[in-house]
């Protein structure tokens, strides 16, 4: 006997399945579609498709491969020292001392403050001329005189790095944090029978406990990051002399210059980078499962 079912696990899907439709795939198929057209509406009489031609001369240009390494710079360095100063809060955090759940709230502030925002409050902590940075460097005698951190080439892109990091270690510290609370205290206790010392514990214990959070967490903070236009857009918009240029500001600076099938093309080069960082990701997801 054929079991009859049900339509409504359907009907209560269907709302979610058009809303994903409608904001994520027919998008993506129209970036796919321009990236093969010269779809530039400065000249909208232009439009034809051209192949290729928008891959090929991304290949050629020297600024995407400068934002291309620009980006590797950026997401590595700024998911690197989230982690590694989101996991230091997150092992303090999940300490017992007065007030930690006030500390913990106060620490997430960084994360939920919108990218915008916060490219306007480093902006002005930067500045040059009325930063609060300047004026705490020359008080205590660190420099000689102000310096301008977001309008020289030397210092514009380690300072959006510093300010990408201190958006993102909440992040890490909230997710690490749920992952060491799940972490056995029986597992603590037989380290200290066997005489583990804290090092120990954390490079045998700790860290094999939250492996799979780590590795989960990380990769997110990579895509997020690598698309992150926001906090750079709003401190130095790519500048100066494209030193801050990442890929994702590059492909925003394009789509705003109205040469919308060369940005998409080099979007979609972005995206396949991306795909590729999560193929470790997927193994261990399929390799799980089996």
């Amino acid at each position: 006997m054929v079991k009859k079912r049900s339509v409504w696990p359907y009907l209560l899907v269907a709302p979610a399945v058009l809303i994903i439709l409608c904001v994520v795939f027919i998008p993506v198929i129209n970036a796919v579609i321009m990236s093969f057209q010269n779809y530039d509406l400065r000249r909208p009489k232009e439009i034809a498709f051209n192949g290729v031609a928008n891959y090929i001369a991304a290949f050629s240009d020297k600024l995407f491969w400068d934002a291309l390494w620009r980006t590797i710079l950026w997401v590595g360095f700024g998911v690197g020292f989230q982690f590694l100063f989101g996991f230091i809060l997150a092992l303090l955090l999940n300490q017992k001392f007065p007030g930690r759940g006030v500390i913990r709230a106060v620490s997430m502030i960084p994360w939920v403050t919108p990218g915008v925002l916060i490219g306007l409050m480093w902006r002005w902590i930067y500045d040059g001329n009325f930063g609060v940075l300047n004026d705490m460097l020359l008080k205590i005698h660190a420099v000689t005189e102000k310096i301008p951190f977001l309008s020289q080439v030397s210092t514009a892109f380690p300072s959006v790095i510093v300010t990408i990091i201190w958006q993102g270690i909440p992040f890490f510290a909230l997710m690490l944090l749920a992952a060491l609370q799940g972490v056995s205290t029986e597992m603590y206790e037989a380290a200290d029978i066997d005489g583990a010392t804290p090092w120990q514990k954390l490079i045998y214990v700790t860290i094999p406990s939250i492996k799979n959070t780590i590795f989960v967490t990380a990769l997110l903070r990579v895509i997020w990051v690598a698309n992150s236009v926001d906090v750079i857009f709003n401190m130095t918009e790519g500048g100066p002399a494209y030193s801050t240029q990442t890929l994702s500001v590059y492909v925003f600076n394009k789509g705003n210059a109205l040469n919308l099938g060369y940005a998409s093309a080099m979007a979609l080069i972005l995206a396949a980078l991306l795909l590729v960082a999560s193929i470790p990701y997927l193994k261990m997801n399929f390799r799980g499962e089996a």
